[in-house]
């Protein structure tokens, strides 16, 4: 099968949202990620909980997030039993203005045992986070737009992953031709 660029894949996972799925992740020499329904060596397994709340795909580089409802819960895969598991912070289309700051929560009950991480990710690209069992984040200075944040639970010794709904969020500026911009 042909490697799916990350747009593709979500937009295909949207489709069965209501289904769970196994897909492979892998990064080739050049360092491309490439995710396909068929194991290749070395891949990594992601399987993903479907939600009937969820319709939307998370936008592809370039493009603007939609907003999506965020789920209280999501059905959680074998071995990944979470009573809680949603983004909690920021709230579904929640403004922000100027350089206020930006902290994501991700709500987890039972807590991460010690074989799990934490990835998040912004507009589809994964987040650095050097201690990748952050269950908070603070999202450093994003210019104005739309932008939709999640995150990824992975167990490393399963490697089962389980990824939250896509939490849709705006950042406004203030316009330079205010007049709080204005030189006296």
């Amino acid at each position: 099968m042909h490697p799916w660029r990350p747009g593709i894949v979500l937009a295909t996972l949207a489709a069965f949202a209501g289904q769970a799925a196994v897909v492979y992740k892998w990064t080739d020499a050049q360092g491309v990620v490439h995710y396909s329904d068929q194991p290749v060596p070395g891949a990594e397994k992601i399987i993903t909980a479907g939600s009937p709340a969820s319709g939307r795909a998370a936008p592809s580089a370039g493009q603007a997030a939609t907003p999506a409802a965020p789920a209280a819960k999501k059905t959680a895969a074998p071995g990944l039993n979470y009573s809680q598991f949603a983004i909690t912070s920021p709230a579904a289309d929640q403004s922000f203005f100027g350089d206020e700051v930006i902290a994501a929560h991700l709500a987890l009950e039972p807590a991460l045992k010690p074989n799990q991480t934490v990835t998040w990710h912004l507009n589809g690209r994964q987040l650095d986070d050097p201690s990748q069992t952050a269950t908070q984040i603070t999202l450093p200075h994003l210019d104005r737009g739309t932008y939709a944040i999640a995150a990824t639970v992975t167990d490393q010794a399963t490697g089962e992953s389980l990824s939250t709904d896509s939490v849709s969020f705006f950042v406004r500026q203030p316009s330079e031709l205010s007049p709080l911009h204005q030189k006296p």
